[in-house]
This record gives C-alpha cells, sequence and structure tokens, in this order.
C-alpha cells in the first residue's frame, strides 16, 4: 500500500461525521446498551466495585459513559469520552469492559513545534489487563500532536483492543476489519516537511483528518507495551486506510515494545516518517502489508515475526512494504526513508500471482538490514526480495547476515537489480533450505503457517553485530527473531500462536 495525503474524500468525511454522532451506529448489547455519545473529557480512576449478579459491575469510573451490558450480561460496557483532555486512565476493575465510538481523541493537535503550542493536551493512561472494544470502521482512537497515550500491559496480562464480535464470541479465525486501529501523530521529522529553517508544513494522518510532523526527533508520545490490537483496519476509500496500528512523525523518546497486531484487513504497522524505535514486535494475520514504512522513517526495529495469511487471487502484499518520500521528488534532496531492521523472521504467504515478495524496497529507500530471516511457503510464487527501482538501488540499501529460503529469491520483474543489492553484503544466503519450526504446543491459526523458531540451517548464519550498525539495537549471537525453542519473548502476552493462547 502507498500513502495518500490529500484531503479525505467524501466517503472519509462521512464517517468521520459518523463517529461525531457518537459511532458507527448505535447498538444495543443482550439486555440493553446505546454506544452513542460519551463526550467529555478528564476524570478516571476508578473504585473496584461488587460485580453485579450477571457478573457486570453495578457502574463505571468517573469519567466514563454506561453504555449497558455485553457478552451475556457479564460485562459492564464503560465508553470513553469521544474527546480526551487532560489525564484520564482506564482502570481494571471486575466486571467491566471498555468501549470507544467514533472517532476518539486524546487531545486537540498542539501544532508542530513544542516550544510555541497550540490546542489542548490529553494523557491516556491505561491499566494493565483492560480490554477496550469497538464495532465498526469509524471507531478508532488517535493520539493528537502534543498528547500522549501510556498503555502498559505484562508479559501474563496485557492490554487488548478489540471488536465487539470478538468479545461476543461471533469471531472465527478469518474475521477482519471489524473497526479502525489506533493512531499516534508525533512532531518528528517527515518527507512533507523542510528540515531546515522554520518548519510550516504537516502532513495529513492516513484515514484521518489529523496532522503530524515537525522537526522534534526525539517527540514522546508516551509508551506502548505489551498491548495486542486484533481485528482492526478498516478502507476509508482507495489507497487511503486505518490500520492497526498508524504511527505518524512518532519520535524516539516514544516506546513501542511488545506490540501484536492480529488479523488487521489492512496492513499491520504502517509508519509515516518519524525517528520511533520498535521492539518485539509479532504481526499476524495482516491482509495487505505486514510493516509498511513510508515518507522518511529513520528509526530501528529489532525483534519481529511476522506470519502472513494465504492471499485473495488479486492479492500483491508484501512482509516489509517500505517505502521512502513522493516519488516525484528528486532523489538528490528526497528525505528519504532509513529504516534498520535486526532479527525479523518473515513467513510470507502462499501466493499463486507475481507478489510483492516477502520483502520489497522502492522509491529510494536506504535500508539496512541484518541478521535475519525471510522465507515463504513452499510452492509460492513470490520472491523472497524486491528492490523494486533504480532509484532505491542507488542509495545502496544494505544487507547483512540474512537468509532467504523462498522457492524464488528476487523478484522476477527486478531479479537482477535485488541480485546485484544483496549479493554485495556479507554472510548472506540467498537459496537456503528453511529448517524453521513451530512451537510444540501446537499452532491454531488457519491459513498461515506458523513456523518462526529457529533451526539448525537459521542458525549456522554468523549475525553481525547489531549495536555497530544502530547503537539503540542490542547484540545478539543469532540470526532471526526466535534464538531456539528456550527463547520464549513471545509467549503469554501474544494470541493465535499456540493452542493455549487462542484469539
Amino acid at each position: 500500500m502507498t500513502s495518500n495525503f490529500k484531503t479525505l474524500l467524501a466517503v472519509a468525511a462521512s464517517a468521520l461525521a459518523l463517529a461525531a454522532c457518537g459511532g458507527s451506529a448505535e447498538v444495543a448489547s443482550p439486555g440493553e446498551g446505546d454506544f452513542g455519545g460519551g463526550n467529555g473529557g478528564g476524570g478516571g480512576g476508578g473504585n473496584n466495585p461488587p460485580p453485579s449478579t450477571g457478573g457486570a459491575a453495578v457502574d463505571c469510573p468517573t469519567g466514563f459513559a454506561n453504555a449497558g451490558v455485553i457478552a451475556n450480561d457479564t460485562l459492564r460496557v464503560c465508553q470513553l469520552p469521544t474527546q480526551i483532555n487532560g489525564n484520564l486512565t482506564v482502570p481494571l476493575r471486575a466486571g467491566t469492559i471498555y468501549a470507544i465510538s467514533g472517532r476518539t481523541s486524546v487531545g486537540t493537535d498542539m501544532g508542530l513545534n513544542p516550544a510555541q503550542p497550540s490546542g489542548t493536551q490529553g494523557v491516556l493512561t491505561i491499566e494493565a489487563g483492560v480490554k477496550i472494544f469497538a464495532q465498526g470502521g469509524g471507531d478508532y482512537l488517535i493520539i493528537n500532536r502534543g498528547s500522549q497515550i501510556f498503555a502498559e500491559g505484562t508479559a501474563g496480562n496485557p492490554i487488548i483492543f478489540t471488536s465487539r464480535d470478538d468479545i461476543e464470541g461471533r469471531n472465527n479465525e478469518n474475521s477482519q476489519g471489524q473497526w479502525g486501529g489506533i493512531v499516534i501523530a508525533g512532531r518528528a521529522p517527515q518527507a512533507n516537511c523542510q528540515l531546515t529553517g522554520t518548519v510550516t508544513c504537516t502532513g495529513q494522518v492516513e484515514g484521518t483528518d489529523a496532522f503530524y510532523g515537525g522537526n522534534t526527533a526525539a517527540d514522546n508520545s508516551g509508551r506502548l507495551r505489551y498491548v495486542q490490537i486484533r481485528y482492526s483496519g478498516y478502507e476509508i476509500s482507495t489507497g487511503n486506510e486505518l490500520q492497526a496500528l498508524t504511527l505518524a512523525g512518532v519520535g524516539s523518546g516514544t516506546v513501542i515494545e511488545y506490540i501484536q497486531s492480529h488479523n488487521s484487513s489492512d496492513d499491520g504497522i504502517e509508519i509515516f516518517g518519524g525517528n520511533v524505535n520498535l521492539r518485539h514486535i509479532v504481526i499476524t494475520g495482516a491482509d495487505d502489508d505486514a510493516f509498511d514504512t513510508d515518507t522518511g522513517w529513520r528509526g530501528g526495529a529489532q525483534f519481529g515475526i511476522v506470519t502472513q495469511r494465504a492471499p485473495n487471487a488479486t492479492s500483491r502484499s508484501a512482509g516489509f512494504e517500505f517505502s521512502a518520500a513522493p516519488a516525484s521528488t528528486p532523489l538528490a534532496t528526497r528525505y528519504n526513508s532509513q529504516p534498520k531492521i535486526a532479527n525479523w523472521t518473515m513467513v510470507g504467504r502462499n501466493s499463486p500471482i507475481d507478489a510483492h515478495t516477502v520483502a520489497h524496497f522502492d522509491t529510494g529507500t536506504k535500508a539496512t538490514v541484518i541478521n535475519s530471516v525471510f522465507t515463504s511457503v513452499a510452492g509460492s510464487s513470490a520472491g523472497c526480495l524486491d528492490i523494486a527501482d533504480a532509484d532505491t538501488a542507488s542509495v545502496n540499501p544494505v544487507f547483512n547476515s540474512v537468509f532467504m529460503s523462498c522457492g524464488i529469491s528476487y523478484r522476477p520483474n527486478n531479479a537482477s537489480r535485488s541480485e546485484d543489492v544483496f549479493t554485495a553484503g556479507t554472510n548472506n544466503v540467498a537459496k537456503g533450505t528453511s529448517t524453521l519450526t513451530a512451537p510444540a504446543s501446537g499452532t491454531t491459526l488457519a491459513n498461515q503457517v506458523l513456523t518462526f523458531i529457529n533451526g539448525a540451517n537459521e542458525r549456522a548464519v554468523t549475525p553481525v553485530k547489531a549495536s555497530a550498525t544502530y547503537s539503540w539495537f542490542v547484540d545478539t549471537d543469532y540470526i532471526g527473531a526466535v534464538k531456539d525453542s528456550a527463547d520464549t519473548w513471545w509467549r503469554g502476552w501474544t494470541c493465535g500462536l499456540t493452542d493455549g493462547q487462542r484469539c
């Protein structure tokens, strides 16, 4: 998918107008409930009241609207305000679940210059173990420039964002696209802005009318840790979508780690510019690209597992889809993306067409990829690597200690260029034999090959020193995301990867 920063089309405007009216629709859970309204701000905290006789809590914390009960009267629905100004805490309470309806905004846009802020700041804190659901494509959470989110779960008690259908037990392993997702907008540089003198331009976040960008590389939008984002993604219009997690102009002061995107109908994670770093990422079942970057992202990502769902007949999606900036900008002056990637294991889909391959790079992306594994399902016609254009080859992307195991190493359309770039690196394997294994306890996701644990062939590749490539990286003595069966960083806080952790 490529970026589109034009003014929202009429369909987007109608979706936002609907959101302003209180959500995608009025809905009633079994017995009662109306998920509209909920305007206001502030508030927070909460007691832990005894649940009602049906299992649901009897009330909601201060600052939340009581929207009835759900899941056979076992959970009280407490709706977040659609506009959150000041501080709001979402507490973990017995018999309570939280909802968002329509566009739910944390703060209002405070502008690109932190020294001259405008707008109003919001700070949203979500306690470990909290579940928040939405029910339609117009329902999404956005943290505006200058505001923050602190959603910090734990390995044994993650925070879960999901859909109403999931809460009510109506989903299956192919469910997707049931609500919008999470958007974070920051003040870090991006390709649509000049970077000298007074910065006066901003970008518009895809799928919204929010703005992002500035000149604060270390901008801090808060922390997301141990978070699942399930069944999200929504197409506002062609090329204008909401992902599970959108990071737009997010700075390096922000913490993004231990994040799972599950069954997004669009991308798992999409990054527009900024300098944010990510660590310990799991993307399962994205219908479009798993990890998509654009407009000048200059951060790093280490330890990532990607398992792609089986495609539809026309799918051209990738594990990595890395773009740099608008191709209309002359390469010499382009603020190109410079992603740093280490210790990813990507299992590509079984594609019957000449797809975008497991890893696709275009428009002058100067990527550095080290200590990683690219593979695809046996019989797939998709290649492992695609250096899609001369601009990208000319900026000399780097591949070191990358093990590829695909039926075709390089996308046929660009095979010569891709091979030249890949073989210029060190310790690379262009056509290996995968010995990746699945978790011993079994797997549950349909239409995905969940083999992501290193075997003998992956362990035989000598890694490069990661911190020498990017100081934020952690050095490892292995390539790929998961060293061996004893390496369990992905367990407990994810869903769907083993029989005991179903989504």
